[in-house]
C-alpha cells in the first residue's frame, strides 16, 4: 500500500503529461486538417506555418487559442477574455464598434453555377427576410427567393431558396451570439443610467446591403431579446455616396488600384501561381474572364462561403474534377497576400486607402470630437421632431464589409503594429472597437480622455492608451484635403 501511495503522484504526473501531449497532438492535427496555411509572399511555400486559420466552422476548438484566426466567425470582445485597461481610475464613457457582417452565401457566381452545387442547392427557408413599410399601414411581407426549374437562365444560380450574397440562418445565429458577447462586456456601461439597450444609447449604421441590416437586428436581439418589439432606426447613406462600403465614385483611387495591380510584385504573384489559375479556370468555367483572372478574390469567396457552411467544394460534373482542399489552401493564402498588398504594402496603398475611406475616417473623427464638442448631423436629424435634447449616444455600431474593415485596419496602422506588419483578409464578424475612457468620469476636458483600440477582441499594440486628441489626429491624417476634388482628378 505504501508503495502504491508513493507511486500515485508519479502516475498523476504521467497522466498530466499524456493529457498535455494529447492537446499538442490535437493542436497540430487541426492545423494540418481543419486549418489552412497562409503566406504573404508569392515566392513563399504555401505550407508556411507562419499564419494559420479556420475555414470550416464558426466554433474555434477549445484546444486552440481563443483568438485563432477564424474566417467563418472572427474572434471578438467577450466576457471571458476581456479586461479593463490598467488604469483603475478610468471610466468608460463611449464605445464605437465597426464590424463585418456574418456568414452569407457566395457573392460571386460561376458562369454555370447551378452545375457546381449539390442538387438540393442552398436552402434559406428557415430564415424569413421581412421587408415592409410602416407596420401600421403595411402587410408583413418578406423575401422568398424562387428559382423555377423552367427558367432559361437557371444555370446561373444554384437550386433552392437563397439569393447570391444572402445572409444565412447560420450567419444570423452567429450575429445573435456576437450580440450576447457584446452585452456581456458592456452591460454595466450601457445600463449606467438605467437606459440599457435602447435607440437613445446605441446608434447603428449599416451599408445598403440587406445582410448588414439583418445582422444589426440579430446583434441587437442578442444584446437584449426585448428589442424584437422595438422600432429601431438603422441609419444608411445613399448608395452613391456611402462611405462605409465604400461606394462613392473616386476615379483617382481606381487609377491607384490599377497601378498596384500592375507592379512587378503583383505580376510575379500571378505568374508563379498560373498553374492554379489555369486549372481552376478550366475546371470551373472561368478561363478568359478578367474578373476571375485578375486576382483570387472571387475564388476565395466561393470556396470560403461553401466551407464555412460545411458544403462541398465545387466539382465539374463532366470531367469529374473537384477543387481540392489543397487548392483552397493556396487560394486562401494568395487572397491574404493580395489584400495585404493592395491595402497595406503596395507603394500607393496608403493614398488608395485614404481616398476610398477618407470620408469614413472623417465621420469617425467627427463623432469622437462630438464627445467634447457636441455635433452630429445624423443624430440631430433623427431627433428633429423630438422634444428631448439630443446627446451623443453611448455606443455607435457600424456594420459593413470586408472592404470596410481592411481599410480601417490599414488607416489605423494595425497592419504595422501586429502580425509583422501584415494584414489579413477580414474574417466574417471581424471587429475593431474604439473605447473612450475618462480619467475624471466626464467628457468635459479632452486632455482627460483616452482611447483604447481592440482588434478581434484584443488590445492593439501601440493603441492601448492613446490621448483623444492623438486619436483624432490619427484619424484626420487619413482624410486628404480637398478629398472630393482629388478623387475627380
Amino acid at each position: 500500500m505504501n508503495l502504491l501511495n508513493s507511486l500515485l503522484p508519479l502516475s498523476l504526473k504521467v497522466e498530466s503529461c499524456l493529457n498535455l501531449l494529447l492537446r499538442v497532438y490535437h493542436f497540430f492535427n487541426v492545423l494540418s486538417t481543419t486549418q489552412v496555411n497562409h503566406v504573404f509572399s508569392p515566392s513563399q511555400d504555401v505550407h508556411s506555418s507562419e499564419f494559420r486559420g479556420i475555414y470550416n466552422t464558426s466554433h474555434t476548438p477549445s484546444y486552440l487559442p481563443w483568438d485563432t484566426y477564424n474566417y467563418c466567425n472572427a474572434p471578438h470582445v467577450n466576457e471571458a477574455h476581456y479586461s479593463r485597461p490598467p488604469s483603475t481610475n478610468a471610466t468608460l464613457i463611449h464605445v464605437t464598434l465597426m464590424m463585418r457582417h456574418h456568414k452569407r452565401t457566395p457573392d460571386n457566381l460561376y458562369p454555370n453555377e447551378n452545375a457546381l452545387n449539390p442538387v438540393e442547392g442552398w436552402d434559406c427557408s428557415s430564415f424569413i427576410q421581412e421587408n415592409h413599410g410602416n407596420p401600421s399601414s403595411s402587410a408583413r411581407v418578406y423575401h422568398d427567393a424562387f428559382i423555377p426549374s423552367w427558367h432559361p437562365f437557371r444555370s446561373r444560380l444554384w437550386n433552392g431558396s437563397c439569393s447570391a450574397g444572402q445572409l444565412t440562418k447560420e450567419g444570423l445565429d452567429d450575429a445573435v451570439q456576437h450580440g450576447k458577447d457584446l452585452i456581456s462586456v458592456y452591460h454595466d456601461f450601457l445600463a449606467g443610467e438605467g437606459s440599457g439597450v435602447t435607440p437613445e444609447n446605441i446608434h447603428i449604421r449599416t451599408s445598403n446591403e440587406d445582410r448588414t441590416y439583418q445582422v444589426a437586428g440579430a446583434l441587437l436581439y442578442g444584446m437584449d431579446t426585448s428589442t424584437k418589439d422595438v422600432l429601431w432606426p438603422v441609419y444608411v447613406q445613399p448608395s452613391n455616396i456611402d462611405s462605409l462600403v465604400p461606394s462613392y465614385s473616386c476615379p483617382a483611387a481606381s487609377a491607384l488600384r490599377a497601378a498596384s495591380q500592375s507592379t512587378p510584385e503583383w505580376k510575379t504573384h500571378l505568374a508563379e501561381n498560373q498553374d492554379l489559375m489555369d486549372r481552376l479556370g478550366g475546371m470551373l468555367g472561368t478561363k478568359g474572364l478578367s474578373a476571375w483572372e485578375e486576382w483570387y478574390d472571387h475564388f476565395f469567396d466561393t470556396f470560403a462561403s461553401r466551407m464555412c457552411h460545411s458544403r462541398p467544394l465545387p466539382c465539374n460534373l463532366d470531367t469529374k474534377q473537384c477543387v481540392s482542399e489543397e487548392d483552397a489552401r493556396r487560394v486562401f493564402a494568395l487572397g491574404d497576400w493580395e489584400y495585404n498588398w493592395i491595402w497595406n504594402e503596395a507603394p500607393n496603398a496608403k493614398m488608395y486607402t485614404q481616398l476610398t475611406f477618407g470620408v469614413m475616417f472623417l465621420e469617425l473623427a467627427t463623432n469622437l470630437r462630438a464627445l467634447i464638442l457636441p455635433h452630429d448631423e445624423a443624430r440631430d436629424w433623427a431627433h428633429y421632431h423630438d422634444s428631448h435634447p439630443s446627446k451623443s449616444p453611448k455606443m455607435r455600431i457600424y456594420i459593413g464589409h470586408d472592404g470596410s474593415m481592411i481599410r480601417l485596419a490599414s488607416g489605423l496602422g494595425i497592419g504595422k503594429q501586429e502580425h509583422n506588419g501584415r494584414l489579413r483578409w477580414p474574417a466574417l464578424g471581424s471587429e475593431i472597437v474604439f473605447e473612450v475612457w475618462s480619467m475624471s468620469g466626464s467628457s468635459s476636458y479632452a486632455d482627460e480622455l483616452f482611447v483604447r483600440v481592440l482588434h478581434e477582441g484584443s488590445p492593439v499594440r501601440g493603441l492601448e492608451w492613446v490621448p483623444l486628441n492623438g486619436m483624432l489626429e490619427r484619424l484626420q491624417l487619413n482624410v486628404p484635403p480637398d478629398l472630393y476634388e482629388r478623387c475627380q482628378s
